[in-house]
């Protein structure tokens, strides 16, 4: 299939094109032809898996752009608000359309000002509401989408989502897009849908075939010393870590910093300014690595990222999919990276076992690996260096007292003491010692539960243990 088939108009096909897209992706496959028979639908479908285009080529290809407001997308945080309504400017920008961008923390009156010349409004719920009930702006959206449900589920915005849609018209098509249906969002579509199609891409189109995926046993106190010797090794051109808690992203970032990498936190306690700029200068290429939790980088939509870290291997299978679906993407392959202690095993198996993709053990690279492949990577580099005019002056005047043997000696000698490679020549666990602790983690997995309270998601009667992993 080909977006041709579509029968879209030429203008969105001209935007498609200039933005890369190949063939649709699966939920592409499914849902654009249903929102263009006018159907309300689910699709149960993960960030990175080109959702934003499957609701916003329909829609696109159905708005009469009449002067108002035809279109209302929510989403759950600020950062989501921007890129989706980037996105649709993007798809849109052939036909001239404007979007609005509408989330708490900026002006009312420049948001005001922009929903009455927009096609599309992009809203979080917060202040969507607060719009709505102040009696500021009245809306008539022809298209409604809910996108990352679940996730303004988590974060509280279940009520507001409610009296939103006591402001909306009944004579709508509604989207609703979540990458998990717990039962208060299938309850929720129960009652603002009408007569939906259910769309679900299985666990097999999850995890992109771009992406690969390894990982690396350390013990706790190897964690620094094993990340810094991996950016070494793989080098990334831009990377993702993912922290589970913000402090660790602002002590991480701190290190990383007093190593020389250029990398920024990414957090929700940071003021929403910084927040824009550390996105903006991250997708620009002025930092090299971003640090972040996952509720900060849900819905980071940047199409060059070639690693992704995970620092702390995430407590449930769904956050994985997020954090490594923010490489491999426009058809570009991706790496994905977890350290993992050997406490951490059943976790890792669980997390392979419902994503349905095989993660691949590695030993990390020694201290002298490294500097060998240091080496390899400055004769390359040499040997493809255009010779200067310049270079050439600079080496008749060293050779007036030295030879070129010894010229040669000096700047090899000059350019390999930059190198940096420190800490133990040994960090993590080697294969063996892996597959051991694998089929002892495996082992213990396939005994019979014994006890009722220890089954996963049951943390009653756990007392402290319990109210720290909630916490976190």
């Amino acid at each position: 299939m080909t977006f041709a088939d579509f029968h879209l108009k030429p203008q969105i096909m001209k935007a498609i094109e200039a933005a890369g897209f190949k063939e649709p992706s699966p939920i592409q496959k499914e849902a654009i032809p249903v929102i263009l028979s006018g159907k309300d639908i689910v699709g149960q479908a993960h960030t990175g898996t080109g959702k934003t285009a499957a609701f916003a080529l329909p829609i696109l290809n159905m708005l009469e752009l009449d002067g108002e407001p035809e279109a209302l997308v929510i989403v759950p945080t600020r950062e989501l608000a921007t890129q989706v309504s980037d996105e649709i400017f993007r798809l849109g920008k052939y036909l001239g359309i404007k979007t609005a961008t509408v989330y708490g923390g900026s002006s009312y009156s420049r948001q005001l000002a922009h929903i009455k010349n927009a096609a599309v409004v992009v809203a979080t719920p917060g202040r969507l509401l607060d719009l709505l009930q102040s009696g500021k702006i009245e809306l008539n959206p022809k298209f409604v989408v809910l996108d990352e449900a679940d996730e303004m589920l988590d974060m509280g915005f279940l009520d507001d989502i409610k009296a939103i849609f006591e402001y909306l018209p009944t004579n709508r098509q509604t989207l609703l897009f979540s990458a998990t249906m717990p039962p208060a969002i299938k309850e929720l579509a129960s009652k603002i849908l009408h007569s939906p199609e259910f769309i679900s891409i299985t666990k097999k189109e999850v995890t992109n075939a771009n992406i690969k995926q390894y990982y690396y046993v350390v013990d706790e106190r190897e964690r620094d010393e094993a990340l810094i010797r991996l950016l070494d090794y793989k080098n990334p051109t831009k990377s993702i870590i993912f922290c589970r808690m913000k402090v660790e992203v602002d002590r991480l970032s701190e290190f990383l910093r007093a190593q020389g990498y250029n990398a920024k936190g990414l957090h929700g306690d940071m003021p929403q300014r910084q927040r824009e700029e550390t996105i903006k200068a991250f997708k620009r290429g002025d930092a090299e690595i971003l640090i972040a939790t996952d509720v900060a980088a849900r819905g980071l939509d940047i199409s060059d990222v070639s690693h992704v870290f995970n620092y702390h291997i995430p407590f449930d299978p769904e956050s994985y999919v997020h954090r490594i679906g923010r490489t491999g993407r426009a058809g570009r392959e991706g790496i994905a990276v977890s350290l993992v202690t050997p406490h951490e095993f059943k976790q890792l198996l669980r997390i392979q076992k419902e994503v349905g993709s095989s993660l691949i053990n590695k030993e990390i690279p020694t201290s002298t690996e490294i500097k060998d492949q240091k080496k390899r990577s400055i004769m390359q580099e040499v040997l493809s260096q255009e010779v200067s005019p310049e270079a050439i002056e600079l080496v008749n005047l060293l050779e007036a007292e030295n030879d070129i043997s010894t010229i040669a000696l000096k700047l090899a000698t000059m350019v390999i003491q930059n190198d940096t490679t420190t800490g133990s020549e040994k960090i993590g666990k080697s294969l063996k010692e892996i597959e051991r602790l694998l089929e002892q983690a495996k082992r213990e997995l396939s005994r019979p539960n014994r006890g009722g309270n220890h089954r996963r998601g049951n943390y009653k009667g756990r007392g402290r243990s319990a109210q720290n992993y909630r916490r976190r």
